[in-house]
């Protein structure tokens, strides 16, 4: 048998998940996109998408040999023109200087800074003497000391002020999180703050959009009202997406607890929610008298979950992390709906797809790459498990054997990622989430819907205190990990290499078939090597001049104790050094001679 025969068999092997390389390609493509140095001109990135499209039709031509590769490519340049358009579509006016003066907008938005300050999402922006041109489509201010004095601010609300405001900034330092990538794609034109009260103006949500957010914000008034302090913000957070009512202390106990992904709407929220509508309404369907045996229960039951958490994606405010969940969702129910398997590494690649024609920019975020490497990972473990026909005892151990795997095998997926993007390992994380998921499934999802059912009758309060009860078990759980010695570990950041290194070696280990499957472990080692042996810049200096940072033989010398707080916070995580700016100001002697001699 010759080379090229042994090439044919092999790749005839795969055929049946050739399609899950599909988003892998389309990703590659939008990562070269993003990663190019210069804006290519419009008729580059439209005769490339072009010449994907009719490549793709081509290829169907080709031995069965060469056409997996030529379809790759293909793909690589379909996904480089969707972010290119996406890029495009997307283009609205960034301020290009510091303004100070009349901040006048309506609010679209409203959450809280890391410095605990209400910011606010303006649109239909006017500045003085900035021509509508020039003006930024949105703009975002935080709200310091007075500046909330005398007004409730309320969605569709217009308010003037006066402000800074200055362009979204770049990133920190070469190869850090691109705020203004991140700022462009939700067309942010400027950010900012002011100390100057505000002026309420007139309050018109005449957009459906602001018709969902003014629900979402009364809706999390009254849980708050019900439920008081962090158990409240908690609450908010998880019927409504509005995680404004929680202190900074609290998000600190569940970061360091790496439990702080279940304030945050996505996967886990919207398949218990949709699991647990799907398995009720079945269950009634089937006790009712002649209904159960007349019509088919399970596709009622899929659709009538579907439609819960369509509405629960419009309550959350749609960000991208709850879109994302929702189309996972969406394809698992549709599966059900048309006889297929739910839960497969084709349903996973078909979510993908979605999510990045329609987000491209999502796949440099945190969001999309836990996600999906966690729910990649258990898709293939349990899917291993289930072909290998492999038992986990006795049925009445089963759920809490499952919950454990589970839970070990998303914490070993999505760590890398997480130390990578922040600089932070939480060493019991499982212990929390072993304690902290379940009550999420038993406990916090069932009395929100049933919150969500007695607010016809005025009763919601009994079904938010049975959510409160299972609310503050896991803050208690989150405070009680975080104080324990050694939970938080600090990591250095990789360079941009690393990830993307071990995503290939980790989705090749799971995707391929056969024991060439076993040649992911090679990128995914180096790429562990690569980020053990990288070195951090010697020195770094803010864009603007202000701060400068000097690696020294006892951390990272900084010229400032103060000022500049956000460049250094950012400086010193990915040195994955926990040490404040006051701290490291202390060592600015050492750090002065080392450039002095340099």
């Amino acid at each position: 048998m010759s080379g090229f025969d042994r090439l044919v068999m092999i790749l005839l092997a795969q055929r049946g998940h050739m399609f899950a390389w599909v988003p892998v390609c389309l990703a590659t493509g939008i990562g070269i996109y993003f990663s190019l140095r210069f804006e290519p001109i419009l008729p580059l990135y439209l005769g490339v998408g072009l010449a994907g499209i009719i490549g793709m039709f081509i290829g169907r031509f080709l031995h069965e040999a060469l056409a997996p590769f030529f379809f790759g490519i293909c793909l690589v340049c379909i996904g480089f023109s969707i972010a290119a358009i996406r890029t495009h579509q997307l283009e609205a006016p960034v301020l290009g200087w510091r303004y100070y003066g009349s901040i006048e907008g309506r609010i679209v938005g409203m959450d809280r800074s890391a410095s605990d300050a209400v910011r606010l999402t303006l649109d239909r922006v006017h500045l003085e003497r900035i021509s509508l041109k020039r003006t930024p489509k949105k703009v975002r201010i935080s709200l310091h000391s007075d500046a909330v004095f005398g007004i409730d601010p309320k969605p569709g609300m217009t308010v003037m002020t006066t402000g800074h405001l200055s362009p979204p900034s770049g990133p920190v330092e070469p190869g850090g999180f691109d705020f203004q990538r991140h700022a462009w794609f939700g067309q942010l034109g400027a950010v900012g703050y002011t100390r100057v009260p505000l002026v309420g103006l007139t309050v018109a949500a005449d957009d459906w959009r602001l018709k969902v957010f003014e629900v979402r914000m009364a809706i999390s008034v009254r849980v708050r009202t019900v439920l008081m302090g962090d158990v409240g913000g908690f609450a908010a957070a998880v019927t409504t997406g509005d995680r404004s009512g929680i202190s900074q202390e609290g998000l600190g106990y569940l970061r360091a607890s790496n439990t702080a992904h279940l304030l945050a709407i996505s996967g886990l929220h919207m398949g218990l929610l949709s699991g647990f509508v799907f398995a009720a309404l079945r269950l009634l369907l089937i006790i009712i008298p002649y209904v159960g045996a007349r019509i088919p229960v399970r596709k009622v039951a899929a659709g009538g979950a579907l439609i819960i958490s369509a509405f629960y994606l419009a309550l959350s405010g749609g960000n991208v992390a709850t879109e994302r969940a929702f189309i996972m969702v969406a394809v698992a129910l549709c599966a059900v709906m048309l006889n297929r398997r739910a839960i497969s590494l084709q349903a996973v690649a078909i979510a993908a797809i979605i999510v990045l024609g329609l987000r491209p920019e999502a796949l440099f975020g945190p969001s999309f790459q836990m996600s999906f490497a966690a729910t990649t990972a258990l898709v293939a473990v349990f899917g291993w498990m289930r072909d290998s026909e492999i038992q986990l005892g006795p049925k009445w151990v089963q759920p809490f054997v499952v919950l454990m795997i589970s839970s070990g095998i998303s914490g070993l997926a999505t760590a890398p990622i997480g130390a990578a993007h922040f600089n932070t390992v939480a060493h019991y994380g499982l212990v929390a989430n072993l304690l902290s998921v379940p009550l999420m499934g038993l406990v916090i999802i069932p009395s929100a819907v049933l919150a969500a059912i007695l607010t016809l009758f005025g009763l919601e309060s009994i079904g938010l205190w049975v959510m409160g009860a299972g609310l503050r078990w896991i803050l208690g759980v989150s405070q009680w990990v975080a104080e324990l010695d050694g939970a938080r570990g600090y990591i250095m950041g990789p360079s941009p290499s690393v990830l993307p290194i071990l995503a290939v070696g980790g989705l090749w280990l799971i995707i391929w078939q056969g024991h060439l499957r076993m040649l992911g472990l090679i990128p995914m080692t180096a790429s562990f090597f690569i980020w053990a042996a990288g070195e951090r810049p010697r020195v770094l200096i803010a864009d603007n001049g202000a701060l400068i940072g000097v690696m020294t033989d006892d951390g990272r010398a900084l010229s400032k104790e103060k000022g500049a707080g956000f460049v250094a916070r950012n400086w010193l995580e990915n040195d994955g050094d926990p040490s404040t700016q006051l701290r490291s100001s202390k060592l600015w002697g050492a750090g002065e001679q080392r450039v002095k001699h340099a």
